[in-house]
């Protein structure tokens, strides 16, 4: 598989997935979540891939967020829509019926803290940050990260990231348990492989059993959340809020805020 936004590797009955957009810090555009998707797609179909890896390029980020230049340019329906696919595509990554591990080494932010917590399990670096920082754009998040991070650390420890936007260490997410394993940056990608591999040595059948299992213990209507997540993001994204906090990030200054 080529793409231009994603490298995707084989080592026996391992694949690894890396975002490939290092210039921007992996940041989540169209163009890379409709590749991730057919990439999940791709190894989904394979029997022969019995765990994933998803890292990305560099050592600076996992994914700092959404392409925010990308983002600034959509309408309220667009950006709708954009939050629908990303949706979309994070909870097939969920739903696979094979383990994947997201390997941590730098920023994962926004929606690249969304795309971790759609993961298996979350190996991280030592140097790395997480965070829900979407608030500081006068937005909310778009990718499922108001669901899945209250089921990981709990109602006040999410609305604690959420509300406040910061940004918290790997030992911090470790202790809260966004995270499962804090390892040394030199060490991050080798640790994730043996993970996998270690995974993917495992009776596909059980594996795929207990998958089933632990989603079906956790399930609550998800559709209704989501819908009404994006729905939000949409609407948000056209504030003027929004449009201050975005040209402010891009600028590289702090926003102005006034609740219109």
């Amino acid at each position: 598989m080529t793409f231009d936004n994603l490298l995707v590797e084989r080592d026996g009955a391992c694949a690894a997935i890396t975002l490939n957009r290092p210039s921007v810090l992996n940041a989540i555009s169209a163009g890379l979540l409709t590749e991730l998707d057919g990439a999940i797609a791709a190894l989904q179909q394979d029997a022969t891939v019995r765990a994933i890896v998803i890292t990305g390029a560099g050592e600076k980020a996992f994914a700092a967020g959404a392409d925010i230049r990308e983002l600034s340019t959509l309408s309220g329906e667009g950006a709708r829509a954009y939050a629908a696919f990303g949706q979309q595509v994070f909870e097939r990554l969920e739903r696979l019926d094979k383990p994947v591990i997201a390997a941590i080494n730098g920023f994962a932010l926004g929606g690249g803290c969304e795309l971790a917590l759609a993961c298996t399990l979350r190996v991280a670096s030592e140097s790395a940050s997480l965070g829900q920082p979407e608030i500081n754009l006068g937005l909310s998040p778009g990718f499922g990260g108001s669901e899945r991070l209250p089921r990981l650390v709990g109602r006040s420890r999410a609305l604690d990231l959420l509300l406040t936007g910061r940004i918290i260490s790997a030992r911090d997410a470790l202790a809260m348990g966004l995270v499962d394993r804090v390892v040394p940056q030199e060490t991050l990608r080798a640790a994730a492989w043996a993970l996998a591999s270690e995974l993917a040595s495992k009776a596909p059948l059980a594996v795929r059993a207990i998958l089933d299992a632990v989603r079906g213990a956790i399930a609550t209507p998800a559709s209704p959340g989501q819908s009404l997540e994006s729905t939000l993001f949409g609407l948000l994204s056209t504030s003027d809020d929004a449009k201050e906090g975005t040209a402010a990030f891009l600028e590289k200054r702090s926003p102005r805020f006034h609740g219109r």
